[in-house]
């Protein structure tokens, strides 16, 4: 799912994703569709509200993606997808273009918002990526907010691993063109 918002406020636009995967819709009610719409409205938003009072187009684009992964609907930090082994490891990235400057992390879990651990490789290391368990002490001493990963955990997320671990097993592919 996308959204955008136009003309929001002279000289600027800002659109967001809803996170990586299909939401099959004729799966989806209009109830949980409205859920999205406002988890997306939500961090538009947030992003909105740093731009039109004057603020960085990097601190409007970190709390629009803040907004997505502390929404448990979406494909990011606390509705972050499993692994197949059934952990979770996300990974963010963040840039300014005008700067030259980007910051990445992979395979974490702990930091609260992944993107603020990608922004503070940006702006505190000499690196563009941390990975891993380097990565995660490096937000430790960077002070960055940390949850336990049962945080991470949705329901939803858990069952659509089991969907494809069973389809692994029956050795089909991972996803059904016909479920969409």
């Amino acid at each position: 799912m996308t959204g955008s918002t136009r003309n929001a406020s002279p000289g600027f636009v800002l659109a967001v994703h809803g996170g990586a995967g299909t939401l099959r819709r004729g799966l989806m009610d209009e109830a949980r569709a409205a859920l999205y719409h406002a988890g997306l409205r939500s961090a538009l938003s947030a992003g909105r509200d740093i731009l039109a009072a004057g603020g960085a187009a990097l601190d409007a684009v970190t709390a629009a993606v803040v907004a997505l992964e502390d929404d448990p609907l979406f494909n990011a930090g606390r509705g972050a997808s499993f692994t197949s082994a059934g952990t979770i490891e996300m990974d963010a990235a963040v840039m300014d273009g005008r700067e030259r400057r980007a910051g990445a992390v992979a395979g974490i879990c702990g930091p609260k918002n992944p993107v603020l651990a990608a922004r503070a490789v940006m702006e505190h290391s000499p690196h563009v990526l941390l990975a891993g368990d380097g990565a995660v002490a490096f937000c430790r001493t960077h002070g960055l907010a940390f949850a336990e990963g049962d945080y991470f955990y949705t329901e939803s997320r858990w069952q659509a691993l089991q969907h494809i671990l069973e389809r692994r097993r029956r050795g089909l592919a991972d996803t059904d063109p016909e479920e969409g």
